[in-house]
């Protein structure tokens, strides 16, 4: 059969040793479909970043945090969907920076929010107030207020005199492209269809311009409220044009930071699970296994459904995830998975999607991080990779649930072992320590490099950001 009818789905929980060989043996068997999690959540931030500044991922980390001069978070809520966030938030409004709020409702803990670690708040019943300004923007308005910020901040800087300039003009010289275009853009640009799209006034859009210029360090947070639009990309554009026009990338306290949701959507695209591979990936592969991945693209989630939906996919393997709800149109999604030749899924607890049955279906269950993870060389650890591009290790303690549970390591390498008799890859020898799978990583990505000594180090290591 044709390699291309098998869909390789991914979440993002899965670990940087399982991500990797996951991609590796979808490409042996002969095949890029690898539709993944982050198709439905940050795609725009993958694709829309590395037009802008030249890679798909954020530029700050959390020290960057403790030496900016102004926060805005647009289209997130920390509260509920990132608490690691949140605690940031509250800490920074504790030293007094601003923190301008974009978001359609006002979620409660962008308004205030107690500390449950800190004992004076819970015991006094207290809280920090958290948004300094908050900006209920009409809902798909971000770009239309973005430019209106920008536009605000042009006119600013076209009224001061050279000394006093809003805008970086040396760093714009140096770093970006077109910048006369897109500033005779924003001034030819009328206030009324800025103020209509936003669904926010002029007044109140030179305000958060205003306080802007005066920041010397910027960070931008944004969520999926930015990103899970038509114009997802557009507004991670606008973001970064943004951040551009005063050179908040390359120096400490600014940046832009994306927010995540799985502990591994980032590190699984970092390792190769992506519908487009690289011509460095391919060759990476080549160089270190010895056999010539398929060039040609793959399906993503969309583009994967589609297929399964018109019968030219006929079988789903899911490493984690919950495909059918994930995706918009459920009654497609359920009719169309019921209708597989073949379903496979790895988890660790059941989900919706483990029950629309095609003709043969497999549910894997497999070991939970915090499970030990015992293989032939003795306990294992496996990585993940952060927002902030930081990539540290973990061992599961806990017994696990049954002797009979897999780790995702061995389990993939188990099918890739079964599936392909004739494999370049040496897929049990690398299970027996997942050092070996670190190696091979290190081996097709150099900025991986030194990668099992790294991780010993406490906090483990950042991955190069070129823009920082």
């Amino acid at each position: 059969p044709d390699p291309n009818m098998v869909e390789f789905y991914t979440s993002g929980r899965a670990s940087n040793e399982a991500a990797f060989l996951y991609q590796l043996f979808g490409r042996e068997y002969g095949t890029n479909n690898f539709p993944d999690c982050s198709n439905m959540c940050h795609e725009a931030t993958s694709v829309g970043l590395p037009m802008s500044i030249g890679i798909g991922k954020g530029t700050v980390s959390l020290d960057d945090f403790e030496h900016c001069e102004l926060i805005i978070a647009m289209g997130h809520n920390p509260g509920t969907n990132h608490p690691r966030m949140m605690g940031t938030l509250h800490e920074a409004s504790r030293r007094s920076v601003p923190i301008i709020v974009f978001n359609p409702l006002r979620e409660r803990a962008l308004e205030r929010f107690t500390d449950p670690q800190n004992a004076v708040e819970m015991a006094s019943f207290g809280s920090t107030p958290i948004a300094s300004s908050y900006y209920q923007v009409k809902v798909g308005g971000d770009a239309a207020a973005l430019k209106g910020i920008m536009k605000a901040l042009i006119a600013l800087d076209d009224g001061a005199d050279p000394a006093s300039a809003v805008l970086d003009h040396e760093f714009i010289a140096a770093h970006t492209n077109g910048f006369d275009a897109f500033a005779a853009d924003l001034r030819a640009t009328e206030w009324l269809p800025i103020e209509a799209a936003s669904g926010l006034s002029r007044d109140a859009l030179e305000s958060v311009a205003a306080a802007y210029a005066k920041s010397n360090a910027t960070i931008v947070s944004y969520g999926m409220g930015i990103t899970q639009h038509a114009k997802g990309t557009s507004n991670v554009h606008q973001i970064a044009n943004l951040l551009l026009l005063r050179g908040n990338f390359g120096k400490s306290g600014a940046g832009i930071c994306p927010l995540r949701g799985h502990s591994n959507v980032q590190g699984d695209r970092t390792v190769g699970v992506t519908e487009k591979p690289s011509a460095a990936l391919l060759a990476g592969i080549e160089r270190v296994f010895g056999f010539k991945p398929p060039p040609l693209h793959g399906h993503d989630a969309v583009a994967a459904m589609q297929a399964i939906i018109d019968r030219r996919s006929k079988a789903l393997i899911c490493l984690g995830g919950n495909l059918a709800v994930a995706l918009p149109d459920p009654a497609q999604c359920h009719r169309a998975m019921r209708a597989l030749d073949l379903a496979v899924h790895i988890g660790t607890k059941l989900n919706r999607s483990h029950l629309l049955v095609g003709k043969q279906s497999f549910i894997f269950p497999c070991l939970g991080r915090t499970e030990q993870d015992m293989q032939a060389t003795g306990p294992q650890s496996i990585t993940v990779e952060d927002s902030m591009s930081m990539v540290h290790a973990s061992s599961g303690k806990l017994r696990p649930a049954s002797e009979q549970l897999r780790s995702e390591p061995a389990i993939l390498a188990g099918m890739a072992h079964a599936t392909l008799p004739n494999s370049k890859v040496l897929w049990l020898d690398l299970i027996d320590d997942y050092e070996r799978i670190r190696d091979a990583i290190e081996a097709v990505f150099p900025d991986f490099k030194d990668f099992n000594n790294r991780i010993r180090i406490p906090g483990g290591f950042r991955l190069p950001l070129p823009p920082t």
